[in-house]
């Protein structure tokens, strides 16, 4: 039986990226998911694993988690010793789909973690925002060290927006090879988001530049990038792993340490218990605040990271700036 000539005409008609089918994605944590749905917006919704008011450090996958590992057809991932608790699942259930990992982005800048809690008065680190991946000329840059392995990476590589542009760019070129059909639209969004978070970094530089230098503690050493980004001065933290209470004599090393830099300042996050911080704060001058590098309370998708940058440098400025 022929069709009838006008809907004949109109299936000939149909673009072919209108019918065909979207990969199914899936992505670790909140600010990857973010940058992620960036580029894949009015094509496909990833899957979001971690949402932001949970840590990786302490996250078990739920079951609609493992199908959705099962079922995908890319998986992206910040990289390093953050989301360990993905190594088993990813072989065993993901072991057909691409991954993407952030740190091996390239342009992606890598910074080694740093060990004690305790550091340097100043940042070792240039504040070099005008000079990394988000620049043309500059799409090489691999932020030194051994960019084939993460053994030993600082795994908070979003919280430099330079990464954040790197990594926006690795997706949608992914993403276009995987899925030729919707190859446009990636790199339309990836193109738009770059602009966007170039216009976040500047926004950033010039917020957090008065508190540049100023001296305080955080929970765990999630913020090294956003540290090197803008020149600022993190003197140490409460814990060396976020999964262990710091025992009594690193207690009163802290207390010292804050009267010692005259440390004003002391970053709770929401996805740990605050009780330590307020020990260590009695009868100190520091008061405590609060940091979030994973996006608690914040609507996940593509909104989700400029607001947790943002939010960052609220933080830090209303402590730190009174």
């Amino acid at each position: 039986m022929s069709l009838p000539r006008p809907l004949l005409l109109a299936l000939l008609l149909v673009p072919a990226a209108a019918t065909a089918a979207a990969p199914r994605l899936v992505a670790s944590i909140a600010p990857i998911h973010s940058l992620v749905a960036g580029v894949t917006d009015g094509v496909v919704t990833p899957r979001l694993l971690v949402p932001g008011g949970r840590s990786p450090h302490a996250f078990a996958l739920a079951p609609s988690d493992t199908r959705a590992l099962a079922g995908a057809d890319a998986v992206f991932l910040a990289g390093g010793a953050s989301e360990r608790f993905l190594e088993r699942p990813l072989a065993s259930l993901a072991a057909d789909a691409r991954l993407v990992r952030m740190s091996a982005a390239p342009g992606v800048r890598r910074l080694a973690a740093r060990s004690g809690g305790a550091w340097a008065d100043a940042h070792d680190h240039d504040s070099d925002h005008g000079d990394q991946a988000d620049q043309p000329g500059h799409s090489e840059h691999a932020g030194g060290g051994d960019t084939t392995s993460d053994a030993g990476l600082d795994p908070h590589l979003w919280l430099d927006p330079g990464n954040a542009i790197a990594f926006t760019r690795a997706v949608a070129d992914a993403l276009a090879a995987m899925d030729p059909a919707h190859a446009g639209r990636y790199r339309d969004n990836a193109t738009r988001q770059v602009e966007r978070l170039r216009a976040l970094d500047a926004t950033l530089a010039r917020r957090l530049a008065p508190v540049a230098g100023r001296p305080y503690l955080v929970f765990h050493d999630a913020y090294q990038y956003l540290e090197a980004r803008y020149g600022l001065a993190a003197a140490g933290s409460i814990t060396v792993d976020p999964g262990r209470p710091p025992g009594a004599r690193r207690l009163a090393g802290l207390r010292e340490r804050i009267r010692e830099r005259d440390i004003r300042c002391l970053f709770i996050e929401p996805q740990f218990e605050p009780a330590i911080a307020r020990t260590i704060a009695q009868g100190t001058p520091a008061r405590i605040a609060e940091l979030d590098p994973l996006g608690a309370g914040l609507e996940p998708g593509p909104g989700l990271y400029p607001a947790l940058m943002r939010r960052l440098a609220d933080g830090l400025v209303g402590c730190l700036g009174a």
